[in-house]
């Protein structure tokens, strides 16, 4: 069970993805803003960034997470890896009722994103001295 977490947590990224991107577009035609603009209303302007630092995030995520499950470390990095989709999913929710209130969800998923680059690392380094 705990080394198809990577699976788990690929497929909870991509619903959050979804979910951002669908957050933009409510906010969108909630507000007029009309693509391809990218700024207006505050609301909007929430949105968009958190699809972007979550888009950010992710580009970075996912590969360590595969790496780290590829050299052996599934079940731990499927763990840091659920920590990180919930960080995200509080940032997100957080970040778009008001900014300044984002910051508990990113501490959780850099923490959670360091512990997946470890696991990579770790991982990956195994593989090469091992051969």
């Amino acid at each position: 069970m705990l080394q198809q977490l990577p699976a788990l947590v690929t497929l909870l990224t991509v619903l959050l993805m979804f979910g951002t991107a669908t957050a933009v577009g409510f906010a969108r035609g909630k507000y007029g803003i009309k693509a391809p603009a990218t700024s207006g209303h505050p609301a909007f302007e929430r949105a968009f960034r958190v699809q972007m630092n979550t888009l950010e995030a992710t580009l970075m995520f996912l590969p360590l997470l595969w790496l780290a499950a590829h050299y052996g470390l599934g079940s731990w990095a499927g763990l840091a890896g659920l920590v990180w989709v919930a960080g995200r999913v509080w940032y997100a929710a957080a970040y778009l009722k008001e900014a300044s209130k984002r910051e508990g969800g990113f501490v959780l998923g850099s923490l959670a994103l360091l512990a997946v680059l470890v696991l990579a690392a770790f991982g990956t380094g195994r593989a090469l001295l091992m051969g």
